[in-house]
């Protein structure tokens, strides 16, 4: 590969393909065979079989390949877990969906022939998402790809439940559970996502029998009505009252007891009306009847603390087949539970005439005829939080039914210890409120779903003797009688297999290497909205079945938004497609925006124009490095690439020396180790300072170095006495990027370390773009014309400087780092850059940052009034005078007024503690100095003048457009809270510059 073939712009097309499948053919995502080498293991949250790439994908993986990537490149041995997950009603949902375009359903095929339809469709469909993952660059070892229901984890699954059975941690029963109508089976809490709409509040009159009729609340079956029940969820069958022995005088309010209620259909299965003790308002009526409208059906007045006197009237229907706090109240009183409704949401047998609506066609029915008979006292709007199906986003139903539960409080205990003590940590920290208020609230988690596909429940039901087996292989027959047997139709809650993926993807239920090596994983990355559904359960399970914790550590990334801080979605036409994204600006511009915008505890305020921003940061870096690779004399520095044929065994060599570097030893024949696995990064102070413990205190040509690749190449035999450390180098541009190499080195490992992928790519963008291409590389460029030994200094500098700074992008942008890296003269012994040794810092000259930074503030005031003034950037300023008050900050600008007077394009530059300002001048202050640049001659004066007044109008009105949004309550109030702080930092950028424009009026007019 000559280095002189570089392309004059970077296509991403031309390399992303290439390069991932290189790493893939070389095998460089596999962890290595060294079991005593340190180890970092994450499982990728495994995204559904029915899903495509989303933004929300995009980020997650990009920063668990940040991570992955950054860990080998430091010597680790990584192992990242990919799979999927079988989203049991997401896919059946999909699948059935296909089958209605045939004029099917699931139940014209029956169970198996449709489980078998759905194995066809994930085959040819259910690995989609991989693909586009690589497209990400993701470096996942995807010869461990993992679904779960392959069949290891099918057994893993099935043991967990055996085992939570016979520890009597699993149980059926029945109870209030969240039912979807639409998909026909119950949902866990969690999975009931509320949302707040527009409902009403009806005051129904329940008409109150005689006083003669009182019956003690416990005494039921003193009941003249016959309420016979069957087992489980069949609806009870109901004898009614006679209409006429239970009239009442509704105008009367002695004679009626009013209750509200938000779901009026529900009143056909109530079977009491509740009051409080303590209520003198009813305590007379305590044991007495009402008359249950329209059925016209006696039920008990019974009193319970639970109702609270202040809400409502102070008197509460009682449902206890339609409400999870009835339900509890009916099994305090024994009432019965009646079941109003099918699992369609249609009214069955025990709504009477309302037999066969819908729930909301019974609602509008039930209300007229009570109307109509005075029952209704008022109807009032109330805002209502409505539990909707997270997938469908049908309103549930509470509903009376047997389901399968674990129970969670032993289990909870344990994992709020591991959150409590710090073996688990959540980053940011603020998220482990949440996980508490959840935990230390928990509920039995209901684990049956009533849908096909999906783990099937390993319980059978013996037809002749009724014995329950529960089973880790299928049995044949009842051990008890020999009978038949019927398996439960149920299926297991998603989330159940997913508890278990940080140890069944390595194994587990066996003892296998990977478990001995990986478990605990390192890092769990995953979105703050399922720490319920996933999070907390992972570490229940990882107690219970591994007694050591899934995770050490769950960072929680931010929720991606669009530009005006809304959730993106396909109905408001603000989605962005990050697979779009990559066709247009390539992988490495999404990934670095997603880094750079993660920040910790914000959401990120996505538009596409930020995309398009980092590719333009792709094309600075891709440009700088042609300016170097082209002025390397042409050589074929590139050509010493391993040829692909040699890479497994040079990679095993390099992989043994990189065993060692991590354990900070050095063995027979290694490399010498750099830093000791404990040492910490030195701190800048007033003088250069040792670089860290273990490492190099200089880079010298002949030695591996911190911060530094050695480069083999004859060019750079240069003399010992020219180690790239900052204290050895003679021009002080050298000296400064050499110490701001080292700083950004330190700032971004730091920032990786602490889980800030903002700051990091932030650190290495400005460096990049703002130091690195924008002052150094100008101020190199006329060395690079001198004689061969400057030439030779600066060609190494160049070279070695710009392969740490691919180092430290290669984790945020692979591809363009693979690329450009490939093209640099480096170690034979390496042959792909994410397989290179992390930059470690090394000398820091704090004196050689502080002068060069005056230099380059100089040179900007300057630029800035060329601006500010209209000044072209090639007319040549005659003079500039600088007033200084320090002689050593004179001394600084004289030892650099080459610099100064190239950069700013002048000619004399006159230093003079008592300088005046000269007339019609434009001033600049830096530091203790004023600059004062005459502009008679220049510029046309009173041109100049008409021209900043207009521009003055302009930013005055923008400004005070700003200010106005700023001091309204309705947008400061309701605005999300990062599009308030966009607005703040415009009004900051336009005052600034309305103060810059009103000060060089005033210079104009002296």
């Amino acid at each position: 590969m000559n280095i002189l073939d570089i392309p004059k712009a970077y296509e991403p097309q031309d390399v992303e393909e290439k390069w991932y499948k290189y790493w893939e053919e070389n095998n460089c995502f596999l962890p290595s065979e060294w079991d005593d080498k340190p180890c970092f293991s994450m499982v990728i949250p495994p995204p559904n079989i029915t899903g495509s790439l989303h933004m929300g994908h995009a980020l997650n993986n990009t920063i668990q390949d940040i991570l992955a990537r950054w860990k080998r490149m430091q010597g680790i041995n990584v192992l990242w877990v990919p799979g999927t997950d079988h989203a049991g009603i997401a896919t059946q949902n999909v699948v059935e969906r296909e089958l209605k375009k045939q004029g099917l359903t699931r139940n014209d095929l029956g169970r198996e022939e449709f489980i078998k339809r759905v194995w066809e469709w994930k085959k040819q469909y259910g690995d989609i998402i991989i693909h586009q993952l690589k497209r990400l660059g993701s470096s996942c070892d995807w010869s461990k790809t993992r679904f779960t229901m392959d069949d290891g984890l099918s057994r893993a699954v099935r043991e967990v439940f055996v085992r939570l059975y016979e520890e009597g941690l699993i149980y059926r029963d029945n109870y209030i559970v969240n039912w979807c109508p639409r998909c026909h089976t119950a949902l866990s809490d969690i999975e009931a996502e509320h949302k707040d709409i527009n409902g009403h509040l009806y005051y129904l009159r329940y008409p109150v029998v005689g006083a003669d009729l009182c019956v003690c609340p416990n005494a039921l079956e003193e009941q003249e009505d016959e309420i016979h029940e069957q087992v489980g969820s069949t609806p009870v069958t109901l004898q009614l009252q006679d209409e006429e022995n239970i009239t009442a005088d509704t105008t009367n309010p002695k004679s009626y007891i009013v209750v509200a209620t938000t779901r009026p259909e529900t009143m056909l299965g109530d079977t009491a009306v509740a009051v409080n003790p303590e209520d003198e308002r009813y305590r007379r009526l305590i044991g007495k009847y009402v008359i249950l409208p329209v059925l016209n059906r006696r039920i008990p007045i019974i009193a319970d603390s639970f109702v609270e006197p202040e809400f409502g009237t102070g008197a509460v229907k009682v449902t206890p087949s339609h409400d999870p706090n009835d339900f509890e109240i009916g099994k305090r009183h024994n009432l019965p539970q009646i079941n109003i409704l099918n699992p369609d949401a249609t009214m069955n047998e025990n709504a009477g005439h309302y037999q066969g609506q819908d729930r909301y066609e019974c609602r509008k029915n039930l209300i007229q005829d009570l109307q109509g008979q005075g029952l209704v006292e008022k109807i009032e709007e109330h805002a209502l939080s409505i539990g909707h199906c997270y997938r469908c986003h049908t309103i549930v139903e509470p509903y009376l039914s047997p389901q399968w539960f674990v129970r969670m409080n032993n289990l909870a205990e344990e994992a709020i210890k591991a959150v409590e003590d710090g073996r688990v940590e959540f980053i940011p920290k603020s998220w482990e409120k949440t996980y508490f208020e959840w935990m230390r609230n928990i509920k039995d988690w209901c684990i049956s779903r009533q849908i096909w596909w999906g783990h099937r429940i390993p319980v059978w039901y013996c037809q002749q003797c009724g014995k329950v087996l529960v089973e880790r292989e299928d049995p044949c027959a009842c051990t008890a009688c020999g009978g038949e047997l019927k398996q439960d139709e149920d299926v297991l809650d998603t989330w159940f297999s997913s508890a278990l993926w940080p140890f069944s993807t390595l194994g587990w239920p066996d003892d296998t290497p990977d478990l001995k090596q990986f478990y605990p994983t390192s890092v769990l990355s995953t979105g703050f909205d399922i720490i319920f559904f996933w999070v907390a359960r992972m570490i229940m399970m990882g107690l219970k079945f591994q007694r050591d914790i899934p995770f050490h550590k769950v960072y929680i990334h931010a929720l991606i938004r669009d530009a005006e801080g809304q959730k993106m979605s396909k109905s408001k036409g603000n989605v962005i497609d990050p697979l779009h994204v990559i066709d247009d600006y390539g992988t490495d511009a999404l990934r670095f925006t997603l880094a750079i915008m993660a920040v910790q505890g914000r959401d990120i305020l996505l538009a596409e124009e930020r995309i398009e921003g980092y590719k333009h940061f792709c094309n600075k870096l891709w440009n700088a490095a042609r300016f170097i690779l082209m002025n390397l004399d042409g050589d074929e520095a590139g050509e010493q690439r391993i040829q692909e044929s040699e890479f497994r065994s040079q990679n095993s060599e390099y992989r043994e020396d990189r065993r060692q570097d991590a354990r900070g030893t050095v063995g027979a024949g290694s490399k010498p180790a750099l830093v000791g696995a404990d040492s910490k990064p030195a701190p800048v102070g007033a003088d250069s300072k040792p670089a860290p413990v273990g490492a190099d205190p200089c880079v010298c040509p002949d030695k591996q170095e911190p911060g530094f690749l050695q480069i083999h190449d004859s060019r750079f035999e240069i003399p010992d006495s020219r180690c790239v450390c900052p204290d050895n180098q003679k021009e002080i541009a050298d000296k400064w990027i050499v110490s701001r190499l080292n700083q950004t080195i330190e700032q971004v490992t730091m920032g990786l370390e602490a889980f800030n992928f903002a700051e990091a790519s932030a650190t290495i963008y400005h460096f990049v773009w703002h130091e690195y291409c924008d002052w150094y590389l100008e101020l190199v460029k006329p060395r690079l014309r001198q004689d061969d030994e400057t030439k030779k200094t600066v060609q190494y500098l160049l070279a070695t400087t710009f392969e740490s700074i691919l180092k430290l992008l290669h984790p945020f942008m692979p591809f363009i780092t693979e690329e450009l890296w490939q093209r640099l003269p480096r170690l034979p012994s390496e042959s792909t850059i994410m397989l290179s040794k992390w930059p470690k810092p090394g000398l820091i000259n704090p004196k050689a940052i502080e002068d060069m930074e005056l230099v380059m503030e100089i040179i900007s005031a300057i630029r800035n009034i060329r601006s500010m003034m209209n000044i072209l950037p090639k007319m040549r300023l005659p003079i500039i005078m600088v007033k200084h008050s320090l002689d050593e900050t004179a001394d600084v600008l004289k030892s650099c007024i080459e610099y100064i007077k190239r950069l700013g394009n002048i000619e004399t530059i006159v230093f003079d503690p008592e300088a005046e300002k000269p007339h019609a001048s434009a001033v600049a202050v830096a530091k203790d100095m004023e600059i004062y640049i005459p502009l008679e001659g220049l510029i046309d004066l009173e041109k100049e003048r008409l021209r900043l007044k207009k521009q003055l109008e302009e930013i005055t009105q923008a400004l005070s457009g700003v200010q106005a949004k700023l001091s309204n309550p309705g947008f400061v109030d309701k605005a999300p809270q990062e599009v308030v702080d966009k607005a703040k930092e415009q009004g900051e950028l336009l005052e600034a510059k309305r103060k810059s424009i009103e000060q060089n009026l005033r210079m104009l007019e002296l």
